[in-house]
């Protein structure tokens, strides 16, 4: 009888199946561009803002369209808001689901350190926020903008410092963000409806039922399936809930495993990944840099004003929650769970890594700008995105400098990695239960 290999103690920062690494490689490919292409349409917003030509910017902004009977007569700025922003959140939603129904994530040991970093992620930068406006009237309504991480922006950050960092850092990185989006939707959607019309609300279930049916019976016509999702989004928008919470509802409505007459999960990716593939080009393409290059002009007002600026402890609030305050949940939490499952990081990885990386994690840019609008209003939320960009800004030169500090350890690991690749019928990588990763 040949002699069990002992079950090894799990691990923080763990590959996973090689099948899951190279999905998740092909998403970070994909959601990196969509960071580049972020960066260049916020970039080119601020220099549009502060220069001469400041006033058609804002005219651009404000300029409205959209039929005013079903209550769409909405600014551009609005349109990219609630509208584009929709298919960033449908994307994110299919990219969970799909995580917990099929990814690693669907073992609970694998899912409970990352949910626990976005929910810590999300609790302490909220905290540090009250504290520091505590006593500034109507501050407290901005406490949700240093809760988010702009998965986009950080991977943009990632293929910056270099192609060698271990696809576990990247996985986890983006495990978290894609977490801490459906934080930041519940939150919008339970703190940010002010004015609720109850019948445009449920009116929105008969097609989202449709919807449903459809999927589930693995439809994939785009002529009946997105005029039922524009109809659910249109009502749901007028219902008083922020839109993009459609793109969630109409996400989770997506099988992610093939039916058992196509063959079942074995026969290949099911429909919410086809999703997937059809709509991340788009989310990160289109919907995210338009996004960014309508919200994030604002007049600084050169040195001066950038200095009154941070005078306002809504900045600092902002600020400081996503330079330190996800950082520190982050690790609390991490480290709080390492000690409860009683978790070793994996070979080769150390705290100092984590730490990189829940720096890297404090970079809020687009859902941080959307709740400050939310927050704030239009027009009212320019030092909150002098506070975004500023805060977002730091943490990815502090990220930067401590990955950085490791190259030489993940040229390393990524050698290790690219072998195991060449190998990849051998099984190396053991969970607890004995069973391999490549066996899954």
């Amino acid at each position: 009888m040949s002699a069990r290999i002992p079950p090894r103690k799990p691990a923080l920062l763990a590959r996973g199946s090689w099948g899951e690494t190279r999905r998740i490689a092909d998403i970070l490919r994909k959601e990196t561009v969509g960071g580049a292409l972020l960066l260049i349409g916020a970039v080119l917003a601020m220099i549009w803002a502060n220069s001469p030509w400041a006033d058609v910017y804002e005219m651009a902004r404000d300029l409205r369209f959209g039929p005013e009977a079903l209550h769409l007569n909405l600014s551009l700025a609005t349109w990219a808001g609630d509208g584009l922003l929709a298919i960033f959140f449908f994307v994110a939603g299919l990219e969970l689901k799909r995580e917990f129904v099929a990814g690693d994530l669907r073992d609970a040991r694998r899912a409970a350190i990352p949910i626990a970093a976005a929910l810590g992620g999300v609790a302490v930068p909220a905290l540090l926020y009250l504290l520091i406006t505590s006593g500034v009237e109507g501050a407290a309504r901005g406490w949700a903008i240093p809760t988010a991480t702009d998965i986009a922006f950080a991977l943009a950050v990632l293929a910056v410092i270099g192609r060698f960092l271990p696809a576990a850092l990247r996985t986890f990185l983006l495990t978290l963000a894609v977490v801490d989006d459906l934080v930041a939707i519940v939150i919008i959607a339970l703190f940010y409806t002010e004015h609720l019309a109850p019948l445009p609300l449920v009116a929105a279930l008969v097609p989202l039922a449709l919807f449903t049916v459809l999927v589930q019976r693995r439809v994939r016509s785009w002529w009946l399936l997105l005029p039922l999702a524009a109809v659910t989004w249109a009502l749901v928008h007028a219902s008083g809930v922020h839109a993009t919470v459609a793109g969630v509802l109409l996400a989770f409505a997506v099988p992610v495993l093939r039916s058992d007459k196509a063959g079942g999960p074995e026969a290949g990716p099911g429909l919410a990944e086809h999703f997937e593939h059809r709509f991340r080009p788009l989310s990160a393409g289109v919907a995210v840099p338009v996004f960014a290059f309508l919200s994030a002009g604002v007049a600084v007002g050169g040195l001066d004003g950038l200095a009154g600026a941070f005078g306002d402890p809504v900045v600092l609030g902002v600020a400081v929650g996503l330079v330190a305050g996800k950082p520190l949940g982050i690790m609390v939490a991490t480290w709080l769970m390492s000690r409860f499952t009683r978790a070793d990081l994996d070979e080769g990885l150390t705290w100092i890594d984590m730490l990189g990386l829940s720096i890297l994690a404090g970079i809020g840019f687009t859902v941080s700008l959307l709740i400050g609008e939310l927050a704030f209003g239009p027009g009212q939320d320019a030092h909150v995105k002098v506070a975004v960009l500023a805060g977002s800004l730091a943490a990815a030169l502090l990220a930067t400098v401590i990955l950085r500090l490791r190259n030489h350890t993940y040229r390393r690991i990524h050698q290790l990695e690219t072998i195991d690749r060449d190998h990849d019928g051998i099984p190396d990588v053991y969970e607890t239960d004995g069973s391999t990763a490549t066996d899954r």
